[in-house]
Protein backbone atom coordinates (compact mmCIF):
# COMPACT_ATOMS: atom_id res chain seq x y z
CA UNK A 1 0.00 0.00 0.00
CA UNK A 2 0.78 3.20 -0.52
CA UNK A 3 0.89 6.55 1.35
CA UNK A 4 1.34 10.26 1.02
CA UNK A 5 1.19 12.64 3.95
CA UNK A 6 0.39 15.97 3.00
CA UNK A 7 2.30 18.95 5.25
CA UNK A 8 0.25 22.45 5.51
CA UNK A 9 0.58 26.13 6.61
CA UNK A 10 -2.65 26.84 7.62
CA UNK A 11 -4.00 29.96 8.40
CA UNK A 12 -7.42 31.44 9.86
CA UNK A 13 -8.93 32.07 6.44
CA UNK A 14 -10.74 28.29 6.10
CA UNK A 15 -11.73 28.73 2.23
CA UNK A 16 -8.32 29.11 1.31
CA UNK A 17 -7.20 26.53 3.29
CA UNK A 18 -9.93 24.09 2.07
CA UNK A 19 -8.45 25.20 -1.60
CA UNK A 20 -5.05 24.30 -0.43
CA UNK A 21 -5.84 21.31 0.99
CA UNK A 22 -7.31 20.01 -2.34
CA UNK A 23 -4.64 21.16 -4.56
CA UNK A 24 -2.26 19.22 -2.33
CA UNK A 25 -4.33 16.11 -2.38
CA UNK A 26 -5.25 16.66 -6.60
CA UNK A 27 -1.10 16.75 -6.52
CA UNK A 28 0.26 13.98 -4.45
CA UNK A 29 -2.76 11.48 -6.75
CA UNK A 30 -1.64 12.40 -9.80
CA UNK A 31 2.36 12.30 -8.66
CA UNK A 32 2.46 9.27 -6.87
CA UNK A 33 -1.34 7.29 -7.15
CA UNK A 34 -1.29 6.66 -3.77
CA UNK A 35 -3.91 4.71 -1.95
CA UNK A 36 -4.04 6.88 1.49
CA UNK A 37 -3.63 10.03 2.48
CA UNK A 38 -3.37 12.23 5.18
CA UNK A 39 -3.73 15.89 5.87
CA UNK A 40 -2.50 17.47 8.70
CA UNK A 41 -4.11 18.69 11.83
CA UNK A 42 -6.52 21.23 12.20
CA UNK A 43 -5.82 21.68 8.39
CA UNK A 44 -9.60 23.79 8.17
CA UNK A 45 -8.49 26.66 10.12
CA UNK A 46 -5.36 27.48 12.73
CA UNK A 47 -5.61 30.46 14.97
CA UNK A 48 -7.84 32.76 15.39
CA UNK A 49 -10.13 33.48 19.10
CA UNK A 50 -12.54 31.20 20.42
CA UNK A 51 -14.49 32.57 18.71
CA UNK A 52 -13.13 32.65 15.20
CA UNK A 53 -12.66 28.76 16.14
CA UNK A 54 -16.79 28.63 17.09
CA UNK A 55 -17.62 30.53 13.57
CA UNK A 56 -15.11 28.34 11.59
CA UNK A 57 -16.26 24.77 13.16
CA UNK A 58 -18.70 22.79 11.34
CA UNK A 59 -21.17 20.30 11.96
CA UNK A 60 -20.08 16.54 10.98
CA UNK A 61 -21.04 15.25 8.84
CA UNK A 62 -21.67 18.08 6.58
CA UNK A 63 -19.68 20.97 5.69
CA UNK A 64 -17.08 22.61 3.25
CA UNK A 65 -14.19 20.86 4.97
CA UNK A 66 -15.91 17.29 5.25
CA UNK A 67 -17.33 17.22 1.80
CA UNK A 68 -14.05 18.35 0.39
CA UNK A 69 -12.25 14.71 1.52
CA UNK A 70 -15.26 13.10 0.43
CA UNK A 71 -15.51 14.36 -2.64
CA UNK A 72 -12.11 13.68 -3.32
CA UNK A 73 -12.16 9.76 -2.36
CA UNK A 74 -14.40 9.40 -3.97
CA UNK A 75 -13.61 10.69 -6.82
CA UNK A 76 -10.19 9.19 -6.67
CA UNK A 77 -11.06 5.83 -5.20
CA UNK A 78 -8.42 6.81 -2.49
CA UNK A 79 -8.64 6.36 1.49
CA UNK A 80 -8.10 9.85 2.87
CA UNK A 81 -7.27 10.12 6.62
CA UNK A 82 -9.05 13.87 7.07
CA UNK A 83 -6.01 14.60 9.26
CA UNK A 84 -8.54 17.15 11.98
CA UNK A 85 -11.23 19.20 11.38
CA UNK A 86 -13.18 22.20 14.10
CA UNK A 87 -16.02 20.12 14.74
CA UNK A 88 -18.58 22.05 15.99
CA UNK A 89 -20.67 20.01 19.19
CA UNK A 90 -24.36 20.86 19.85
CA UNK A 91 -24.56 22.65 23.49
CA UNK A 92 -20.76 23.38 23.43
CA UNK A 93 -18.70 26.44 23.55
CA UNK A 94 -15.50 24.28 22.78
CA UNK A 95 -15.05 22.61 19.21
CA UNK A 96 -13.87 19.49 18.94
CA UNK A 97 -10.61 18.42 17.31
CA UNK A 98 -11.99 15.62 14.95
CA UNK A 99 -10.70 13.10 11.98
CA UNK A 100 -13.12 12.05 9.83
CA UNK A 101 -11.38 9.11 7.68
CA UNK A 102 -13.30 8.40 4.57
CA UNK A 103 -12.65 5.12 2.33
CA UNK A 104 -12.40 4.91 -1.64
CA UNK A 105 -16.21 5.36 -1.91
CA UNK A 106 -16.68 8.21 -0.36
CA UNK A 107 -17.92 6.71 3.22
CA UNK A 108 -17.13 7.83 6.47
CA UNK A 109 -15.10 5.25 7.91
CA UNK A 110 -13.78 6.30 11.19
CA UNK A 111 -13.97 9.50 13.79
CA UNK A 112 -11.82 10.46 16.42
CA UNK A 113 -12.01 13.12 18.34
CA UNK A 114 -8.00 14.07 20.10
CA UNK A 115 -7.71 13.53 23.73
CA UNK A 116 -4.95 14.94 25.28
CA UNK A 117 -5.13 18.87 25.28
CA UNK A 118 -1.76 20.65 24.84
CA UNK A 119 -2.18 22.83 28.42
CA UNK A 120 1.69 23.77 28.25
CA UNK A 121 4.05 26.71 28.42
CA UNK A 122 6.62 26.23 25.60
CA UNK A 123 10.55 27.07 26.43
CA UNK A 124 9.96 30.65 25.19
CA UNK A 125 7.49 31.19 27.52
CA UNK A 126 4.21 31.20 24.94
CA UNK A 127 1.31 29.81 26.46
CA UNK A 128 -1.14 26.40 24.97
CA UNK A 129 -4.54 26.12 26.76
CA UNK A 130 -5.87 23.60 24.27
CA UNK A 131 -8.51 22.67 26.96
CA UNK A 132 -10.15 26.42 26.45
CA UNK A 133 -10.74 25.79 23.19
CA UNK A 134 -10.88 22.56 21.93
CA UNK A 135 -13.58 19.48 24.29
CA UNK A 136 -11.07 16.04 24.43
CA UNK A 137 -12.32 12.50 22.92
CA UNK A 138 -12.47 10.00 24.98
CA UNK A 139 -12.74 7.00 22.74
CA UNK A 140 -10.11 4.67 20.85
CA UNK A 141 -10.58 4.25 17.13
CA UNK A 142 -9.44 1.89 14.34
CA UNK A 143 -10.58 1.17 10.93
CA UNK A 144 -9.71 -0.46 8.12
CA UNK A 145 -8.04 0.52 4.87
CA UNK A 146 -8.16 -2.71 2.98
CA UNK A 147 -6.43 -5.55 4.69
CA UNK A 148 -4.66 -3.16 7.12
CA UNK A 149 -6.19 -1.86 10.39
CA UNK A 150 -5.22 2.06 11.20
CA UNK A 151 -5.32 3.45 14.23
CA UNK A 152 -6.08 7.42 14.92
CA UNK A 153 -4.13 9.33 17.57
CA UNK A 154 -3.64 13.36 16.40
CA UNK A 155 -0.57 15.87 17.62
CA UNK A 156 -0.18 15.81 21.75
CA UNK A 157 -1.21 12.21 22.13
CA UNK A 158 1.89 11.05 20.77
CA UNK A 159 3.72 11.79 24.22
CA UNK A 160 0.84 9.05 25.96
CA UNK A 161 2.19 5.85 25.23
CA UNK A 162 -0.85 3.67 26.50
CA UNK A 163 -2.65 5.18 23.77
CA UNK A 164 -0.53 3.95 21.62
CA UNK A 165 -0.65 0.48 23.07
CA UNK A 166 -4.40 0.47 23.32
CA UNK A 167 -4.32 0.97 19.51
CA UNK A 168 -1.81 -1.94 19.18
CA UNK A 169 -4.34 -3.53 21.19
CA UNK A 170 -7.50 -3.17 18.90
CA UNK A 171 -4.56 -4.78 15.80
CA UNK A 172 -3.26 -1.49 14.84
CA UNK A 173 -0.60 -1.82 11.56
CA UNK A 174 -0.09 1.44 10.47
CA UNK A 175 -1.11 4.73 13.50
CA UNK A 176 -1.89 8.21 11.67
CA UNK A 177 -0.89 11.28 13.53
CA UNK A 178 -1.95 14.10 12.12
CA UNK A 179 0.02 16.92 13.99
CA UNK A 180 0.44 20.69 13.89
CA UNK A 181 3.90 20.36 16.53
CA UNK A 182 5.04 23.56 17.58
CA UNK A 183 9.01 24.65 16.43
CA UNK A 184 9.73 24.78 20.05
CA UNK A 185 9.17 21.41 20.85
CA UNK A 186 9.69 19.64 17.51
CA UNK A 187 13.19 20.12 16.86
CA UNK A 188 13.87 18.37 19.73
CA UNK A 189 10.81 16.00 20.36
CA UNK A 190 9.07 15.54 17.28
CA UNK A 191 11.30 12.59 15.51
CA UNK A 192 12.02 10.84 18.09
CA UNK A 193 8.77 10.46 19.64
CA UNK A 194 7.52 9.20 16.45
CA UNK A 195 10.10 6.39 16.21
CA UNK A 196 9.94 5.59 19.86
CA UNK A 197 5.76 4.95 19.28
CA UNK A 198 6.12 3.21 15.73
CA UNK A 199 9.50 0.81 17.87
CA UNK A 200 6.93 0.25 21.29
CA UNK A 201 3.86 -0.71 18.88
CA UNK A 202 5.82 -2.01 16.20
CA UNK A 203 3.59 -0.38 13.92
CA UNK A 204 4.10 2.14 10.53
CA UNK A 205 3.58 5.54 11.78
CA UNK A 206 2.76 8.08 9.79
CA UNK A 207 2.92 11.72 11.01
CA UNK A 208 1.71 14.71 8.70
CA UNK A 209 2.59 18.11 9.99
CA UNK A 210 1.62 21.36 9.70
CA UNK A 211 4.93 23.76 8.92
CA UNK A 212 5.62 27.41 8.97
CA UNK A 213 4.02 30.59 11.35
CA UNK A 214 0.19 31.59 11.59
CA UNK A 215 -1.29 33.90 13.70
CA UNK A 216 -2.72 33.33 17.34
CA UNK A 217 -3.79 36.24 18.21
CA UNK A 218 -1.35 39.34 18.57
CA UNK A 219 1.58 36.50 18.56
CA UNK A 220 3.38 34.90 15.84
CA UNK A 221 3.32 30.83 16.51
CA UNK A 222 5.94 28.50 13.90
CA UNK A 223 4.97 24.40 13.90
CA UNK A 224 7.33 22.12 13.38
CA UNK A 225 6.94 20.52 9.69
CA UNK A 226 9.33 17.70 8.76
CA UNK A 227 6.19 14.72 7.97
CA UNK A 228 7.31 11.37 8.43
CA UNK A 229 6.68 7.48 8.08
CA UNK A 230 8.66 5.32 10.32
CA UNK A 231 8.86 1.94 9.89
CA UNK A 232 7.78 -1.03 12.78
CA UNK A 233 11.73 -0.62 13.28
CA UNK A 234 11.79 2.37 14.13
CA UNK A 235 13.82 3.43 10.49
CA UNK A 236 12.05 6.95 8.96
CA UNK A 237 11.41 5.42 5.53
CA UNK A 238 10.20 8.85 4.06
CA UNK A 239 10.82 12.43 5.86
CA UNK A 240 9.48 16.09 4.27
CA UNK A 241 11.63 18.68 4.04
CA UNK A 242 11.12 22.63 5.25
CA UNK A 243 7.81 24.39 3.62
CA UNK A 244 4.33 22.85 2.26
CA UNK A 245 4.09 20.01 0.08
CA UNK A 246 3.71 16.24 0.40
CA UNK A 247 5.95 13.35 0.91
CA UNK A 248 4.91 9.41 -0.05
CA UNK A 249 6.50 5.59 1.55
CA UNK A 250 5.11 2.16 0.79
CA UNK A 251 3.47 0.69 3.59
CA UNK A 252 4.45 -3.33 3.51
CA UNK A 253 1.93 -5.56 5.86
CA UNK A 254 4.81 -8.67 5.85
CA UNK A 255 7.05 -6.01 7.34
CA UNK A 256 4.99 -5.46 10.17
CA UNK A 257 4.81 -9.51 10.83
CA UNK A 258 8.36 -9.66 10.46
CA UNK A 259 9.08 -7.33 13.30
CA UNK A 260 6.41 -8.56 15.33
CA UNK A 261 7.84 -12.20 14.99
CA UNK A 262 11.50 -11.16 15.83
CA UNK A 263 10.39 -9.33 18.63
CA UNK A 264 6.89 -10.40 20.31
CA UNK A 265 6.52 -7.49 22.72
CA UNK A 266 2.80 -8.03 22.90
CA UNK A 267 3.53 -11.79 23.87
CA UNK A 268 5.80 -10.73 26.27
CA UNK A 269 3.82 -7.53 28.23
CA UNK A 270 3.06 -7.98 31.96
CA UNK A 271 -0.40 -6.20 33.74
CA UNK A 272 1.44 -4.37 36.32
CA UNK A 273 -0.11 -3.03 39.49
Amino acid sequence: MKVALIQMNSGSDKAANIKAARELIEKAIAEENPDWISLPEVFDFMGGSLADKLAAAEEIPGGPAYSMMQELARKHGVYIHGGSILERIEGENRVGNTTVAFDRQGKEVARYRKIHMFDITAPDGQEYKESKAYRPGDTVVTYQCDDITVGCSICYDVRFPDLFAALADKGAEMIALPAAFTLQTGKDHWEVLCRARAIETETYFCAAGQTGTHMQGNEVRSTYGHSLVADPWGHVVAKASDGVGYVAARIDPERVKKVRAMIPVAQHKKRLS
